[in-house]
């Protein structure tokens, strides 16, 4: 298994699984839509994607956002995506993403790795909690969604 930070020669593989991780979450297929958008974040360099390729394949993908912390004045990372693909689940792929993910955040001296999941997603959670990730009791989380 070999884990690293893609770059735009891995784009037609990654955008392959940003699709399948949206058509996970019920969105519609779009190939072209994902393609585009990993394009803009590999080029515009404004996410860090590491992806797990195993005997040729990609297979899996996480991807972070840089943010900051005002109150701690420090750098933080948004876990936004963590993907394997079905066929490859049950490995330990996502273990070694996470790792990976770790690894990254301490050697940028990052304070601390945030991340949501689906309510329903028990594998993910159970993943991220094996991993120390702890279920925010603190604070509650709002959003706006801005439409046209």
């Amino acid at each position: 298994m070999n884990i690293y930070k893609a770059t735009i020669h891995d784009l037609a593989h990654v955008a392959r699984l940003f699709n399948a991780y949206r058509e996970f979450y019920h969105q519609k297929t779009d190939l072209i839509g994902a393609t585009t958008y990993i394009t803009e974040r590999l080029n515009q360099n404004d996410s860090v994607i590491f992806v797990a390729v195993h005997e040729g394949e990609h297979v899996g993908f996480v991807q972070l956002y840089p943010t900051f912390s005002s109150i701690a004045m420090q750098k933080a990372f948004i876990l936004n995506d963590l993907f394997v693909a079905e066929t490859a689940r049950k490995n330990g792929i996502g273990d070694l993403l996470l790792h990976k993910v770790k690894e990254y955040a301490l050697a940028e001296d990052v304070l601390r790795l945030s991340l949501s999941t689906a309510i329903h997603n028990k594998a993910a959670q159970r993943l991220y909690e094996k991993h120390g990730y702890e279920r925010d009791t603190d604070f509650y989380h709002y959003q706006l969604t801005l439409e046209d």
